[in-house]
């Protein structure tokens, strides 16, 4: 037989994490902004109802992409697209979506010709028609923790998750996420990249994770066209009931400018998907958590000789 607070423990936890990521798939992780501005009011309203298209669309899928302007060869017409992380809901999407016209005219010039925002659970990219685009696979932004992986093994351990990321995204969707040994991994191309192209995106994330990271307990790698990130939990993932209690690598997030042409781009083990979403809420969350616990187990130790165990 176990307390009360036993058996409810790992709920609670999964709620708050979950709702605390949520909260936080708004945080700005990079900006990327061009140094000319619009000449022409003409495009400036073009790319005011680029973002009216882009966010009435956020409600119904993840990705999408429109030229607001008619002409497309016109120096006027502009081009943008939006991609939510393919494991968010239509409404998360949609809340997320929401944010990004606001925080890219916050972190860039109002009337710059290009720019991009990447937000937690989003991000959002425009330019001019005949803006120089850079390669799928530039680096735009990396994210390696400060804090290292102690002991042997881990090397391999990291090699072998990464390695899920392209055979993931083979499937056609460009989206994976999946845990190797508890390392958490997620890896996400742009909506219209072709499955080869995915891949070979996904694999130059990687490489570069590897190299760039190196021991650091997690990393978070932004190309042009796709991302992938991993967690190591080296305790267990708090809450997915793995006996882990810490130990939690966390998101180090910040705020990048991007420079150059500023085109920036880029619950338990039987859940990855939820389990990479609670790595996103980052150590904020968790803090919040215990404290909410530390609580409730006060309250628990007042009224406990309330409670009938049952059968449990």
């Amino acid at each position: 037989m176990g307390s009360p607070e036993n058996h409810l423990l790992p709920i609670i936890l999964l709620l708050c994490c979950s709702s605390s990521a949520a909260f936080d798939l708004t945080n700005l992780i990079y900006k990327g902004c061009a140094n000319q501005n619009l000449q022409n009011p003409i495009a400036s309203e073009n790319l005011k109802s680029l973002y009216t298209a882009l966010v009435s669309q956020s409600s119904t899928t993840n990705f999408y992409k429109t030229t607001s302007g008619g002409n497309d060869q016109s120096t006027t017409s502009i081009t943008g697209l939006y991609q939510c992380r393919s494991d968010l809901s239509n409404t998360d999407c949609n809340a997320c979506v929401k944010k990004l016209p606001d925080t890219i005219q916050r972190v860039c010039n109002r009337d710059t010709i290009a720019a991009r925002a990447q937000l937690v659970g989003c991000y959002m990219r425009y330019e001019v028609v005949g803006f120089q685009q850079v390669p799928a696979t530039e680096l735009l932004y990396k994210q390696c923790s400060s804090r290292q992986v102690s002991g042997s093994g881990f090397d391999e351990r990291l090699e072998a998750a990464l390695s899920l990321i392209p055979k993931g995204v083979s499937n056609g969707k460009g989206y994976y996420a999946g845990v190797y040994q508890l390392v958490y991994v997620l890896g996400q191309c742009e909506g219209d990249l072709g499955g080869g192209e995915c891949v070979s995106c996904v694999k130059s994330a990687a490489e570069v994770g590897r190299n760039e990271c190196q021991t650091s307990i997690s990393g978070h790698i932004y190309l042009q066209q796709c991302y992938i990130s991993y967690t190591y939990y080296p305790d267990g993932v708090p809450g997915a009931g793995d006996g882990g209690g810490g130990g939690v690598g966390g998101v180090e997030t910040g705020v990048t400018e991007i420079e150059g042409n500023g085109d920036g781009g880029g619950g338990g083990r039987n859940n990855p998907q939820k389990a990479v979403a609670i790595v996103f809420g980052g150590l904020a969350a968790l803090g919040l958590v215990l404290a909410f616990l530390l609580v409730l187990k006060s309250a628990f130790k007042k009224k406990k000789e309330h409670y009938s165990y049952g059968g449990y």
